[in-house]
């Protein structure tokens, strides 16, 4: 960088916050509120193989109605929402009334799933 009329010149970087966690909130908030009323839960999974291994890498969202929103995400991924059987496992969950939102990031081993995989899931 330059010398300018007042010293060295520097350069501000500024984060706006809020983020995913708060993109969930409004999501779950909306949609997932929207979704409850019609006692529905949506979800949405890509899941592909780590090359030479048994691993797979897996991302997965649901939001929806409490009781239906977690049973949508895909059929491999049950029982790892919050667990710790994986090389990596990243949960989050957002509770809000009857509106529930969760979305899973998993590497590691996964019973049964398939080399790719596109999930979508109403209930």
């Amino acid at each position: 960088m330059g010398e300018g009329p007042g010293g060295p010149r520097t350069r501000r970087f500024r984060s706006r916050g809020c983020g995913c966690g708060g993109g969930l909130f409004f999501f779950v908030l909306t949609v997932g509120i929207l979704l409850s009323l019609l006692n529905l839960g949506v979800g949405v999974g890509v899941s592909v193989r780590v090359p030479f291994t048994e691993s797979n890498v897996t991302i997965a969202g649901v939001v929806g109605a409490k009781g239906k929103a977690v049973a949508a995400f895909p059929s491999y991924t049950d029982g790892r929402l919050g667990g710790n059987q994986n090389f990596f496992n990243n949960s989050t969950t957002m509770t809000i009334g009857p509106a529930e939102g969760a979305a899973l990031v998993i590497v590691g081993k996964q019973d049964d799933a398939p080399v790719v995989d596109l999930h979508l899931d109403v209930r």
